[in-house]
C-alpha cells in the first residue's frame, strides 16, 4: 500500500468558510489549479455526496493521471472534512490516454482558529498505478504538495472578488437544493480497488528539464 502524504498550512486573512468553498468550487479550481486538465461532476448522491471526475498533469515524461471519486463533506461549526476514495462509474471506464489512479483516501480538515485565520490539513493515500521513478516520489512530497498548498493558499484571498463576479450566490455545497447534478444511486457505483487496474512501469524515466525548474506562482484569477 503506497504511503500517506501529509501537509499542514496555516492560512492568515483565510476565514474557514472562504477555504471550504474553495475547495468545492470546481469552477474556481479551473481558474487556479494549474496543473487541471479537465474536472467535472458526474452526479450527486445525497445532500453532503456526490461523485466526481479530476485529471491531471504529471510531470514530463510521465503519463498524465485521472480519478473518479465520492467525495463527502461535512461542515462541523467553524470547521469542515472534507473526504473522497475512487469508485467506479460505468459511464467513465479508464481511458486510453490516461492512467487511471486510485485514491484510497483523500482528505481535508480545516479548522477555523479566527474570524479570518484557518488552518488546513491535506491527507492523501493515492496509487498512481504504475512504478515511478525516484525523483518523482521526492519531488511529490518535498516540493509539488507545498507548492499546491501555497498555490491555494493564494486563490483563497482572490475568491471572494471572483465569486462576485461569478454566480455569487451558487454554492450547493452549503445550499444543496441549488445543485443542478443528475441523481444517482449507490448501486450505480463501485469501490476502485488498485488491483483490478493496469500498472505501469516508469521507473526508468528521467525528469524533462523544463519540469526541473519551480516555474512561476503567479496564475490568472481574474
Amino acid at each position: 500500500m503506497p504511503p500517506a502524504l501529509q501537509c499542514r498550512m496555516e492560512c492568515r486573512d483565510v476565514p474557514a468558510e472562504t477555504l471550504y468553498d474553495v475547495l468545492h468550487d470546481i469552477e474556481y479550481r479551473k481558474k487556479w489549479d494549474t496543473n487541471v486538465i479537465e474536472t467535472f461532476d458526474i452526479g450527486r448522491l445525497t445532500a453532503n455526496s456526490d461523485v466526481g471526475y479530476y485529471a491531471w498533469r504529471c510531470p514530463k515524461p510521465l503519463k498524465n493521471r485521472d480519478v473518479v471519486t465520492l467525495r463527502s463533506w461535512l461542515p462541523m461549526g467553524s470547521d469542515y472534512i472534507i473526504m473522497n476514495y475512487s469508485v467506479k462509474h460505468p459511464k467513465y471506464p479508464p481511458r486510453k490516454d490516461m492512467v487511471r489512479a486510485v485514491s484510497i483516501q483523500t482528505g481535508y480538515l480545516i479548522e477555523g482558529t479566527g474570524a479570518r485565520s484557518c488552518t488546513i490539513t491535506y491527507l492523501a493515500q493515492v496509487d498512481p498505478k504504475g512504478s515511478l521513478p525516484k525523483w518523482v516520489v521526492n519531488k511529490s512530497s518535498q516540493f509539488l504538495a507545498p507548492k499546491a498548498m501555497k498555490k491555494m493558499y493564494k486563490a483563497c484571498l482572490k475568491y471572494p472578488e471572483w465569486k462576485q463576479k461569478h454566480d455569487p450566490h451558487f454554492k450547493p455545497w452549503l445550499f444543496p437544493e441549488q445543485s443542478r447534478l443528475p441523481a444517482l444511486a449507490l448501486s450505480e457505483l463501485s469501490l476502485q480497488h488498485a488491483d483490478s487496474l493496469e500498472n505501469i512501469d516508469e521507473s526508468s524515466l528521467a525528469e524533462s528539464k523544463e519540469d526541473r525548474g519551480e516555474g512561476s506562482d503567479e496564475d490568472s484569477l481574474t
